[in-house]
């Protein structure tokens, strides 16, 4: 597959495409030809030595100092040294992936006054698998991703660290070397091009969408199953109860319970017992409400990175008409509130998950299923610690959830007085997630325990699929287990595409 940079942008399926699936970048011509453009403006103020910031100028609060023009093209490369100053552990492949690609798409579109060398020297990393050591802490979110980008942009001047592929940190210029590619000198405004964007937050929240969309459908089945398991009822799940409502992600997640509980012996076992309960527990009968909230949380997240994609997030922007203006525009709050939003939402599907768990171990409330879900219990713990696992992921969601992006801190000798965290926003959205996926293994796991223990009575088709699933890494219930092992394989069952591919293979398709 190979993703072609327009100067109209990129869609959104390109991020996950070369990020993650390593597709090839190529620049179109009508991308080359706009940067071209751009770039006779830039050349044009050089030659009439008009004062313009980044060009003739120094950055943030030296933005009144004059420089040279001999000394123009050290300022870009002074630039990106200076500003390579993040510090810990690298982000992963993926994310400086997309944040290259993204950068890119950000040159291409004419407005950075860049040559198209500049942006080809970006694809060309991308092509080479070729991955800059971006540290995970330096970012503030404006003026834009600055010192992420910037360690990026080292690199294309035969400088700074690339990661290797077992994680080592390499350099620079002997990656550049064994792949036939040549260092680039930076000419005026193209340092500064290639750092002040949104890019990095951008591409992080991209990714989470996608992430976070499969997460929605999984915690559908898991909450089905722990019904299914719980001998509760697929009443409320009815579309009637949600057209009264009609919230578009409530109705999604309803219409996915409602039938993936359909064709269960189990459900089918008490649905005429009038000693039944009248009503399931919010935790059971809500998960349409909560899951559904989540999943507008997330259509609003997609319009806020769907906007951005066709953004120019630069400064200054270089305008068809000739003038170079600064801008705002690298302020990452749109960014920043949709990521911290869509924490919250993710902190509160895991919530409700580890809710549904509590229920299904506790011999109280789980309508007849044996304590912690072990036929043997007392000798044997069942499950019980593995709640206590999800008990403590969901306490740490709970704390990530906090907004990053109403904090702030001043910086650039009060010229960049007020930042947006949006780095940080979309860094810990990412590990909210991560927890998630934890915390639905956790409750797939106990929901196919309850399934196996309902036998001989047969499950939903999901059921069936689940169990058959689990079975290889979790077996029948019976004696303890090492789990740790076992909760590793069944996030992957959650993470990947194979349960959920075969469950619509079955049903049809989930939302």
């Amino acid at each position: 597959m190979t993703v072609i940079v327009e100067p109209n942008g990129i869609a959104p399926a390109d991020i996950a495409a070369v990020a993650r699936q390593d597709a090839r970048v190529e620049l179109s011509p009508a991308a080359v030809e706009a940067m071209q453009v751009s770039r006779a403006i830039v050349d044009d103020i050089e030659r009439d030595g008009r004062p313009v910031y980044g060009v003739s100028t120094g950055f943030g609060a030296l933005a009144n100092t004059f420089i040279a023009p001999a000394r123009r093209a050290e300022l870009q490369h002074a630039l990106i040294r200076s500003h390579a100053s993040g510090v810990g552990a690298p982000m992963p492949r993926e994310v400086v992936r997309a944040m290259m690609l993204l950068r890119v798409r950000s040159l291409a579109l004419g407005h950075s006054g860049v040559r198209p060398l500049v942006a080809q020297a970006l694809v060309d990393l991308l092509n080479h698998d070729i991955t800059p050591w971006v540290p995970e802490h330096g970012s503030l979110g404006a003026s834009g991703d600055l010192a992420p980008l910037a360690h990026c942009a080292l690199v294309l001047m035969g400088e700074g660290w690339v990661l290797g592929k077992d994680g080592a940190r390499l350099d620079g210029a002997d990656a550049l070397h064994a792949a036939g590619l040549t260092p680039i000198t930076l000419s005026s405004k193209e340092g500064l091009a290639l750092i002040n964007g949104t890019d990095g937050m951008l591409g992080m929240l991209q990714l989470a969408c996608d992430d976070f969309a499969h997460l929605c459908t999984m915690a559908d089945v898991t909450a089905a199953l722990s019904i299914e398991a719980m001998l509760g009822t697929d009443k409320p799940f009815h579309h009637s109860i949600h057209d009264i409502r009609p919230h578009p992600g409530q109705s999604v997640s309803a219409a996915n319970i409602y039938k993936l509980l359909q064709g269960s012996a189990i459900m089918d076992s008490h649905r005429d017992d009038l000693e039944h309960a009248v009503q399931d527990a919010y935790s059971m009968r809500c998960a349409p409400q909560v899951a559904g909230a989540a999943r507008d949380t997330l259509e609003f997240a997609r319009t806020i990175a769907a906007r951005e994609l066709v953004s120019l997030a630069d400064n200054p922007v270089v305008l068809p008409d000739g003038r170079v203006e600064s801008t705002g525009n690298f302020h990452g709050a749109p960014l920043g509130f949709a990521a911290d939003f869509l924490a919250i939402a993710a902190a509160e599907i895991g919530s409700i998950s580890e809710r549904r768990v509590d229920r299904l171990l506790d011999v109280t409330r789980s309508r007849q299923l044996p304590p912690f879900l072990s036929p043997d219990a007392g000798v044997n713990s069942g499950l019980m610690i593995a709640q206590y696992t999800a008990a403590g992921i969901v306490a740490e969601n709970r704390r990530l959830a906090s907004p990053a992006s109403v904090d702030t801190i001043p910086t650039s000798g009060m010229q960049e007085d007020h930042v947006s965290m949006g780095w940080a926003a979309a860094k810990k959205l990412r590990t909210v997630l991560d927890n998630l996926t934890s915390l639905l293994a956790v409750e797939l796991l106990a929901a196919v325990r309850g399934l196996q223990l309902r036998a001989p009575l047969a499950p939903s088709p999901a059921g069936r699929l689940a169990i058959a699933a689990l079975t290889p890494a979790a077996g029948t219930p019976g004696p303890d287990i090492f789990l740790a092992p076992v909760l590793e394989q069944v996030r992957a069952v959650i993470a990947d595409r194979t349960l959920r591919a075969a469950i619509e293979a079955d049903l049809g398709p989930l939302a």
